[in-house]
C-alpha cells in the first residue's frame, strides 16, 4: 500500500459486518461452528481481531445469544442483528441495515468461519476503496478452483463474480477465485445491496452480485488478491484441523523469526497470544495454552504444558512440567520434572526440582523445595496460601498444610507435616520419632509361616 493510500484510508470510517449466522451442522457439535477454536481462540474472535474498524455489526442466526455474547465480549459496543431466514449472503448483510444506514466511508463484509484471514489482506481491500473503487472483492489463485466462485477480470477491472453453479465452461476454467470477503463504498452500499435480486440457481441473494449492481451504475470494481490460506473456510472438523495446522505454522515461524529456538517446531503447539522472548529454547512436544509469557533466555524442556503462566528471564521449566494458571516464575527460577505449579509465585532463583505440587503459594528468592513436597491448599471448601521465605530449605516429602508460613532462611526436615508457622532461620521437624525393635521382623515371619502353609 502506498503512503498516500494509507493516509487516505486512515481518515476513512469503517463498519465491519461479520456474518456468523451459519449453524455449521457438519461440525457434528452442540457448539456453534464459529465458536470452535483455532490456536485457543474462537474463529469468530480471530476474524474480529483481524478486521478492526470503527464499528462492528455481527449478524447471527436465531437463538444464538452465545455467538452474540462472544462478539460483544471481543468488541464492546458491537451491534448484533439476527438473520431469521437464510436467503443468501446479501440478505445476511442487509440484516444489519440499521448500522449501514448510519453512514460510513467503508463497509467491510467478513465471514466468521474464515479464521486465517489477516489484517493486511483486509486493509488492502479498504485501500482499494480509498483509491476510488466502489467494490473491492478479495480473491486468490486456487490450486483447485472446484467449488469456488470465479473472478472474471479484464485487466485490473473486476467484470463479475460468477458462482460455480451459474458459470459456463469458459468461466469454470478461470483460476482466480472469490474469497467471499468484500469491501463496499459505504455511501453507495445500501443502494447496491437493495438492487441485488435472486435470479440464480439457488434463488438466493448473493453478495457477489454487488459487482454487477455497481458496474450497471458505471462504478469501478476491483479484485484484491490474497494468499489462498487467508480465504480458507471451515465447515467441518477436518477443515478445522487444517486451519489449526496453518495457524500453528504461522505462530511458530513468527516466534522463531523473533529470536526463539524450537528444536522440533512441528511438535510445539502455541496459542494465539503466546509471547516468546529472544534466545528462548523450546524443546520438542511442548504445549502452550492461552496467556503464556516467556521472557528472554528461558528454557522449556520437552513434554511440558503451560497455560496462563509467566516464565521469567533465564528460568528453566521441565521436562514433564505443568504450569497452570497463575504460575509466575521469577528470573532464573527452576521447575523440574513432574512438578505442577498453580497460582503461585516463585522468586528469582527459587527451585522446585522434581515430583512436587505447589499451589496457591509464594516461594521466596533462592528457596529450595525438595522432591515430593506438596502444599495442602484445599480443605474441600476453600483454598489457602502457603508462604515460604527467601532462602528457605524444605526437605523432601514434606506436606505444608495451608494456611502456613515458613520464614526466610528456615529449614524443614524431610518427611515433615507442617501445620504451624516456622520462624525464620529455625529448623522445623514434624514427624514421628523412629523406634527400632531388634529381631521383630524375623519373629513375625516365623509366626506367619505356619498360617500360610500350602
Amino acid at each position: 500500500m502506498s503512503s498516500d493510500a494509507a493516509q487516505a484510508q486512515s481518515a476513512r470510517s469503517c463498519l465491519t459486518i461479520v456474518l456468523a449466522a451459519g449453524e455449521g451442522s457438519r461440525m457434528k457439535s452442540g457448539l456453534p461452528k464459529v465458536l470452535h477454536k483455532v490456536a485457543g481462540r474462537s474463529m469468530l474472535s480471530h476474524v474480529l481481531a483481524a478486521a478492526g474498524g470503527d464499528s462492528v455489526a455481527a449478524v447471527v442466526g436465531p437463538d444464538r445469544e452465545d455467538v452474540a455474547a462472544r462478539a460483544r465480549m471481543d468488541t464492546p459496543g458491537a451491534d448484533v442483528f439476527v438473520q431469521s431466514q437464510r436467503l443468501g449472503t446479501a440478505h445476511a448483510v442487509l440484516a444489519a441495515r440499521e448500522a449501514i444506514a448510519r453512514g460510513y466511508d467503508d463497509l467491510l463484509v467478513v465471514f466468521a468461519d474464515t479464521p486465517l484471514v489477516r489484517s493486511q489482506s483486509l486493509l488492502a481491500l479498504r485501500a482499494a476503496l480509498a483509491d476510488g473503487a466502489s467494490v473491492a472483492a478479495m480473491g486468490f489463485e486456487a490450486r483447485d478452483p472446484n467449488g469456488y466462485g470465479r473472478l472474471l477480470l479484464r485487466g485490473d477491472s473486476l467484470e463479475a463474480i460468477r458462482e460455480q453453479k451459474d458459470a459456463n465452461a469458459d468461466e469454470l476454467s478461470v483460476k482466480a477465485c472469490n474469497a467471499g470477503i468484500m469491501a463496499l463504498d459505504g455511501r453507495r452500499a445500501l443502494e447496491l445491496l437493495d438492487s441485488i435480486g435472486s435470479d440464480n440457481a439457488q434463488n438466493e441473494f448473493y453478495l457477489t452480485d454487488a459487482v454487477k449492481a455497481a458496474r450497471e451504475r458505471g462504478l469501478r470494481c476491483v479484485a484484491v488478491m490474497a494468499p489462498e490460506e487467508d480465504a480458507m473456510g471451515v465447515n467441518d472438523r477436518v477443515q478445522l484441523a487444517a486451519a489449526e495446522a496453518v495457524m500453528q505454522r504461522r505462530l511458530r515461524e513468527s516466534a522463531m523469526r523473533a529470536g526463539a529456538t524450537m528444536i522440533a517446531p512441528e511438535t510445539v503447539f502455541m496459542s494465539f497470544d503466546t509471547q516468546i522472548g529472544r534466545d528462548v529454547l523450546i524443546e520438542p512436544h511442548v504445549v502452550f495454552g492461552p496467556g503464556v509469557i516467556l521472557e528472554d533466555g528461558c528454557v522449556v524442556h520437552a513434554f511440558s504444558h503451560l497455560e496462563s503462566a509467566k516464565v521469567g528471564a533465564g528460568a528453566n521449566v521441565g521436562p514433564f512440567a505443568r504450569l497452570r494458571p497463575g504460575a509466575n516464575l521469577g528470573q532464573g527460577a527452576k521447575v523440574g520434572n513432574f512438578v505442577e505449579i498453580k497460582a503461585s509465585d516463585l522468586g528469582p532463583g527459587a527451585k522446585v526440582s522434581h515430583l512436587s505440587y505447589i499451589g496457591d503459594a509464594s516461594i521466596g528468592a533462592d528457596a529450595n523445595i525438595g522432591a515430593g513436597t506438596i502444599t495442602c491448599n484445599y480443605d474441600g471448601f476453600g483454598k489457602f496460601r502457603t508462604n515460604i521465605g527467601a532462602g528457605a530449605f524444605v526437605g523432601s516429602n514434606t506436606s505444608l498444610v495451608a494456611p502456613v508460613s515458613v520464614g526466610a532462611g528456615a529449614y524443614v526436615g524431610s518427611g515433615s507435616v507442617i501445620t504451624q508457622d516456622v520462624p525464620p532461620d529455625s529448623l522445623a521437624v514434624a514427624r514421628g520419632r523412629q523406634a527400632d525393635k531388634p529381631g521383630w521382623a524375623a519373629a513375625f515371619r516365623a509366626q506367619q509361616k505356619p498360617k500360610n502353609k500350602p
